[in-house]
């Protein structure tokens, strides 16, 4: 028989960048149904360092990885601990945590989130459930997005979940399935620009709507091949590394009109991404600060509801989705969906260190 109640830290870093995401969760299960609390949270900055190494790691070799790996596994835990001692958090069933993608290429087999090393568990004396990906790219899958079928059992009164992060991606359920897939990159685009002008990230999208649309640059971002494929597809940062920057670099124009096109282009592809554009959408993820990004979207989905929700979903539902998935783990239940993924079949994701 499984407990009821659950008591747990979601922890979550994305490929935005902006820091390690930590939320103290309680979930409460009666007649299948699901339920929460996000208790304490927090988002811990990453120091310029890491920033540095973080960014640069896709070009690292197979032993910088490795040390890499090791290195933020202690920093991760660290993290952790010192959430738990601030908060004087007590009696935790699991620490659930994603790691940080460095790498992801389902098309090759192979995807590495740093920080889901065993030393975890042991340097927090707690129970660690990680490493949620690498099973479904063994399967067949993508192993992404993940978030989906926590967006069916926790947020099932939306016709669409849509995250802005580093990418865009997108849930909802379509023939009895749960779809889901990621969009476009977002962040870690309109972040690198922003750098380049000497902020860390654009404030409500202030720089981008200075800017001017350049159509032609606009023409080739949408031309791109991935938004032709079918799903289930992701992205990894090589997508922007190796085709997005090269292509916006070609063009000699203001790093503002840059950010003005590349805004337009992402709210272009998340209204073609949805095939029922009338309902209710839950916007979550740092990109809903972006007013210009956020007035883009309802322009080209003026039927469609785009709702904004609390300061403490709006930045922690990764993190809130994540301690669901090892939740789901303990109990062995599916918690990556085969219909999202493409992987072989359904199964129960994760690894638990003890």
């Amino acid at each position: 028989m499984f407990k009821q109640t659950y008591n747990v830290i979601g922890v979550m870093s994305g490929t935005s960048l902006d820091g390690i995401d930590l939320a103290h969760i309680h979930f409460s299960a009666a007649d299948s149904k699901w339920s929460f609390q996000i208790l304490e949270n927090e988002t811990v900055p990453y120091s310029a360092d890491w920033l540095n190494k973080l960014q640069t790691a896709v070009d690292f070799s197979e032993a910088q990885l490795n040390q890499l790996n090791s290195d933020y596994t202690i920093l991760l835990a660290n993290v952790i601990d010192t959430f738990i001692k601030k908060h004087k958090i007590k009696n935790l069933d699991a620490v659930c945590s994603h790691g940080h993608t460095i790498l992801h290429q389902p098309q090759n087999g192979f995807t590495l989130q740093i920080g889901n090393l065993p030393q975890t568990a042991t340097l927090l004396n707690q129970k660690v459930v990680c490493d949620f990906r690498v099973q479904d790219i063994q399967l067949g899958g993508q192993g992404a997005p993940l978030v989906p079928i926590g967006d069916r059992i926790l947020f099932s009164d939306y016709e669409y979940c849509l995250n802005l992060g580093g990418f865009s991606n997108v849930s909802f359920e379509q023939n009895g399935n749960r779809i889901a897939f990621d969009i476009s990159p977002v962040n870690t685009v309109l972040n690198f620009y922003a750098t380049k002008l000497g902020f860390n990230y654009d404030d409500k999208g202030k720089i981008s709507r200075s800017g001017k649309l350049n159509s032609e640059l606009l023409s080739k971002l949408n031309a791109l091949d991935y938004y032709k494929k079918s799903f289930p597809k992701s992205l990894g940062f090589e997508f922007v590394k190796e085709t997005v920057l090269p292509l916006i670099e070609k063009y000699n124009i203001p790093t503002e009109d840059k950010m003005h096109t590349f805004t337009e282009h992402v709210a272009i592809q998340t209204a073609l991404a949805l095939p029922n554009k009338t309902g209710k959408l839950l916007a979550t993820g740092g990109g809903t600060y972006n007013d210009f990004l956020i007035e883009r979207m309802q322009f080209h989905l003026p039927q469609l509801d785009i709702i904004i929700p609390d300061a403490k979903i709006l930045e922690f539902k990764e993190a809130l989705i994540f301690a669901l998935l090892g939740v789901l783990k303990l109990r062995n239940e599916i918690n990556v969906l085969s219909s999202v993924t493409g992987a072989k079949q359904d199964h129960s994701s994760g690894v638990i260190y003890k």
